[in-house]
């Protein structure tokens, strides 16, 4: 079964910097793909290739079975894209915004009024459809964006950085339309700075940093893949620091990280015998401990570690 997405070695520079190094991405139909990376990385670049509103100097793509320098026209028929501000008509009410995309497209007005009616009440922005968009928040606004790329029904449908500076209700919103998305089959290639929305959302994960995709697989593989475990520990009352510090590293070799209030230490540990042994050095010590846990690596470790390293490590 041929990819909705298949990139090899994509290349584009700007000014004499290549902004996207020989870049490989594969998504299946209807997989969500996260491109994660800090601003500058390359990011919107790709989306940009991908979706043809830049050709790559090198390398080369299909999307949804067109060429993406060959079948250009082909592939705008096949695609939307949500880009990072809303390309809408703020004089505009939010049925006239549909209703004049479904127009351009060819639409006869009568099913025109019909699909927008029926995104509106999807996006739940039914209540709102008469309003100008100059009067939406943000959230109403990226809603109203996202409806207005799928009026075609897309095979694929690239989001760059869909959420930011959103509140939290209005990203939870902008979810639950992306999880529609793909439960009809639709292919995502999402790119984000939110680690808390790639775990969420994503089929699979690809770090990008300084142009290049330095990691790949799915949220579970790249937490897997920097090793070790964290160990929390919440004392009684605030303990020494420097003392904590130095009978765990002096002991067991291990580094200590104060946490987010002053009772709090978080110890990076490659095995649960070494929580063990950390947690008896400190009673033995002295010191007391109300509460300690051991968790697997966040996607944020993850992401530092692959960025400062530049790779898988």
């Amino acid at each position: 079964m041929p990819y909705a997405i298949e990139a090899r070695k994509l290349r584009k520079s700007y000014n004499g910097i290549e902004v996207v190094q020989g870049i490989d991405l594969r998504l299946k139909q209807g997989e969500l793909l996260a491109l994660l990376g800090p601003n500058g990385a390359g990011k919107t670049t790709t989306i940009h290739m991908l979706s043809t509103l830049l050709k790559p100097d090198a390398g080369s793509a299909q999307v949804a079975g067109f060429d993406i320098v060959k079948d250009a026209r082909n592939v705008r028929k096949k695609i939307s894209l949500t880009g990072q501000f809303a390309a809408l008509d703020e004089g505009l009410s939010g049925l006239q915004n549909l209703m004049l995309i479904s127009r351009l497209y060819g639409y006869s007005a009568k099913t025109a009024r019909s699909i927008s009616e029926e995104l509106m009440e999807s996006f739940g922005l039914g209540e709102a459809k008469d309003r100008t968009v100059q009067q939406y928040s943000g959230g109403m606004r990226r809603r109203l964006d996202i409806a207005a790329s799928i009026v075609t029904k897309p095979d694929v449908i690239f989001l760059d950085e869909p959420t930011t500076g959103l509140d939290p209700q209005s990203r939870m919103q902008v979810w639950d339309i992306v999880k529609t998305l793909l439960q009809q089959g639709t292919t995502v290639l999402l790119t984000t700075q939110y680690l808390e929305e790639a775990d969420r959302m994503a089929d699979r994960i690809a770090v990008i940093d300084k142009g290049r995709i330095i990691a790949e697989g799915t949220p579970q593989q790249l937490k897997a893949s920097i090793g070790g475990r964290t160990l929390s520990i919440t004392l009684t009352e605030q303990g020494d620091w420097h003392k904590i510090r130095a009978l765990l590293n002096d002991e067991h070799g291990l580094r200590v990280w104060q946490g987010d209030h002053l009772r709090l230490y978080k110890i990076p540990v490659l095995e649960a015998s070494l929580a063990n042994q950390a947690i008896h050095t400190l009673m033995e010590n002295g010191i007391a401990i109300e509460d300690f846990s051991l968790s697997e690596p966040s996607l944020d470790e993850v992401f530092l570690a692959l960025t400062r390293k530049g790779g898988t490590p």
